[in-house]
């Protein structure tokens, strides 16, 4: 899933983002909010992230912005203000969950996870199939011809970033943008090493394979 944080405090941002990449996700990060507002209006994320005491916009006009732009996302506050009055206002801004810092990474992960189930359940099945090949978004667990496939996290992220451009060829730099949201390096070999260690479990204990190379241009699964 690819999500959006608007945090302008980098120890809390580094935080969240190695906690929210532990977990499998895609997450970019904007540190004030008018930068922040401009990526939620403009990308396409399952999920927001957004702290109240902003520079330049605060988080909740924000929210509120977004509402009524009918951008729908499940959005979680950060904030350290603790008084019911505050978080009632939260809530009301159109946000989803409210977190009071200090907070823990694996809340944080948890509420995450309930809001795009949530989500999820609402606007689009919460498995993905190819041939005998299953992904459940869910617990986040492949599966082929009724077998569990044991993948790390983001292993997972790029099978199921194939999976759901099946039939289309991604290319490295696509691959890189949409699962780990880096700027392509063309020195760089963490897509090949990942799609021959994905070719090794989704594919070499099987009859067919279904990842393909697609030579100068990248990946597919047809």
């Amino acid at each position: 899933m690819k999500l959006l944080l608007i945090e302008d405090d980098q120890i809390i941002a580094d935080f969240v983002i190695k906690g929210m990449q532990d977990a499998g996700h895609n997450i970019e990060h904007a540190n004030d909010g008018v930068s922040g507002q401009n990526l939620a209006l403009t990308g396409q994320y399952d999920l927001a992230i957004v702290d109240i005491m902003l520079p330049e916009l605060d988080g909740l006009s924000i929210i509120s912005k977004l509402r009524a732009e009918d951008i729908n996302m499940p959005i979680i506050i950060l904030s350290a203000k603790r008084s019911v009055d505050e978080r009632v206002s939260g809530l009301k801004s159109g946000s989803d969950d409210y977190l009071t810092k200090p907070f823990s990474i694996n809340e944080l992960q948890a509420r995450v996870e309930a809001l795009l189930r949530r989500s999820i359940k609402y606007t689009d099945s919460t498995t993905l199939s190819i041939h005998d090949l299953t992904l459940d978004l869910i617990s986040r667990k492949a599966s082929r011809d009724d077998k569990t496939i044991d993948l790390q996290p983001k292993e997972f992220a790029l099978l199921e970033y194939l999976v759901r451009n099946r039939g289309h060829v991604v290319s490295k730099a696509m691959i890189m943008e949409h699962v780990w949201n880096y700027n392509f390096d063309p020195q760089t070999n963490i897509v090949e090493a990942r799609i021959s260690n994905l070719r090794d479990k989704v594919d070499k204990p099987f009859d067919k394979p279904l990842i393909e190379t697609v030579r100068g241009l990248g990946y597919t699964i047809k």
